[in-house]
């Protein structure tokens, strides 16, 4: 099951990496290369309660089949785009459809190995399991920046002999198909679908719409109408996609918490730091992907220490220190980006990267654990959902934030040179929409005072950029702030082995 979802966590990172060249060759705009990004974790975020339910309905292994499939001619497809005007629109599309194979895949694989251990080794044994993940995380840049050095279709065909695999894996494994009763809640997989999408939309719609568009807020609070008609509707059907019973206890809702807003840095990150690495630090593919390791080695060590700390002591203990270390680490690594040199930094991205690894696992972990007469499958679903939702807002929030103080910055630096307001306004976008989009800092050519100013001022823009992170970070360093209080609210302890899923989807044999 580790090597089924192999694929699902490596191209939440391959995909950043490839960003330049997959604008440069398909020449995406910048909001398109976000999209291309987001729709993945979007659809991740849209589809994965409806794949936790799948499994419960159908059996984990046919739906762990189907996605791995569902996933991997998705692949083939991404790489497959043609040029022109249709490669945007291919892209997102089938990076969704992606996206939904993940979704169906995911949940039904943590079922599994969920129903093989008893509680009390639960958290050591998800450790291992996000641990490896996260190294699987880990690998997606380094092999996203040595195979981009080929071709960056390269970077999702990959996916394809790790599909064989899984599937031969998944065969030998003899996963028993055990299923709940119920029916398929279709109306609710919709409107969690499209009240995800609505709002979403309108957070990463804001940079182009501006923040006062009636477009950007009708989609943002449609988005949210739409979810809390889900969470109404929810409540009156016999078989709902979601069982809203289990947020009655406390340490679930504080997990679920905790897990949104460490996701509103997690995966963010991935892109942010790829693009800020190219573009501030001049740093090849290959150097931006040894600069996210950092990152990963503090998340790696921590996610095992994290899980010994769950079957110890239960969730609080992780969830506090994981929240703290990770708002610090943060904080001090948004503090250093204006130095310029990867060398100084490289503490700070692993105390940021043990913030997270502290949290992932315990609080994934114990959500499992609390929920009462729910199934593996429905619980994953649940807290997948939230931590994906999480990313996709995030992806889309700081993207604004990030080109809106670019673009500023930029036009400061652009006039302090002698350009006026209306050209500065006008190049800066140009610029803003260039380096966002992808790690392209490269000066413009051509004549003229614009192109000659801008040229001059390349060094300067690249500060620019680096400042305009900061404020990235340090939105990734109050998300895990906000975390903290949610984490000291948990009510702490283990529950007993009597209080497991009553029904658990995908035991072995």
């Amino acid at each position: 099951m580790m090597f089924a979802v192999a694929m699902t966590f490596i191209d939440q990172t391959i995909v950043s990496i490839a960003a330049p060249d997959i604008v440069r060759e398909l020449n995406l705009s910048s909001s398109g290369m976000q999209w291309v990004v987001n729709a993945y974790l979007l659809a991740l975020a849209a589809f994965f309660a409806l794949g936790g339910r799948l499994a419960d309905l159908y059996g984990p292994r046919r739906v762990v089949v189907i996605g791995t499939v569902v996933f991997v001619v998705s692949s083939v497809l991404c790489g497959c785009v043609p040029e022109g005007s249709a490669a945007q629109t291919w892209m997102i599309v089938f990076r969704a459809t992606q996206g939904f194979g993940a979704a169906l895949l995911f949940p039904a694989a943590l079922a599994v190995v969920v129903a093989v251990f008893p509680v009390e080794r639960r958290g050591r044994a998800l450790a291992l399991f996000f641990g490896v993940s996260g190294a699987l995380t880990a690998l997606g840049p380094l092999l996203g920046g040595w195979l981009t050095n080929w071709t960056w279709r390269a970077v999702f065909w990959v996916n394809v002999p790790v599909a064989i695999v899984a599937l031969v894996l998944t065969a030998l494994a003899h996963i028993a198909d055990r299923r709940r009763s119920g029916t398929l809640d279709v109306r609710g997989a919709a409107l969690i679908a499209v009240g995800m999408g609505l709002s979403v939309l309108g957070f990463q719609q804001a940079w182009s719409w501006g923040w006062d568009s009636w477009a950007t807020w009708l989609c943002i609070a449609g988005g949210i109408a739409v979810l809390y008609g889900f969470v109404r509707f929810e409540r009156d059907v016999e078989h709902p996609l979601i069982d809203l019973r289990v947020f009655k206890d406390r340490a679930f809702s504080v997990d679920a918490a905790v897990l949104f807003f460490s996701m509103l840095a997690f995966v963010p990150l991935f892109f942010f730091t790829s693009v800020y690495a190219q573009v501030s630090l001049s740093a090849s593919p290959n150097q931006a992907a040894l600069f996210l390791l950092y990152f990963f080695i503090g998340f790696a060590i921590a996610s095992q220490w994290g899980g010994r700390i769950l079957d110890k002591k239960g969730a609080r203990p992780a969830l506090k220190l994981g929240t703290v270390v990770g708002c610090v680490g943060f904080a001090l690594w948004a503090n250093k980006l204006t130095d310029l040199s990867m060398h100084d930094q490289w503490p700070y991205a692993a105390l940021a990267g043990a913030g997270i690894g502290f949290i992932l696992a315990p609080a994934s972990t114990d959500a499992v654990n609390r929920s009462i007469g729910a199934s593996y499958g429905e619980v994953t679903g649940i807290t997948q959902t939230v931590r994906n939702y999480a990313a996709s807002v995030g992806l889309a929030v700081y993207g604004t934030v990030l080109t809106h103080v670019t673009t500023d910055k930029v036009v400061q630096t652009l006039e302090a040179r002698g350009m006026s307001t209306d050209d500065a306004n006008t190049v800066a976008r140009d610029i803003t929409e260039s380096i966002t989009g992808n790690g392209d800092s490269q000066p413009p050519t051509g004549t003229g005072p614009a192109a000659e100013a801008t040229r001059d001022a390349m060094s300067a823009i690249r500060m620019d950029f680096a400042e305009a992170n900061q404020w990235v970070f340090y939105g990734m360093a109050i998300a895990l702030g906000i975390g903290y209080l949610f984490a000291v609210r948990h009510p702490g302890g283990r529950p007993a082995s009597s209080e497991t899923v009553e029904e658990p989807v995908g035991q072995t044999h």
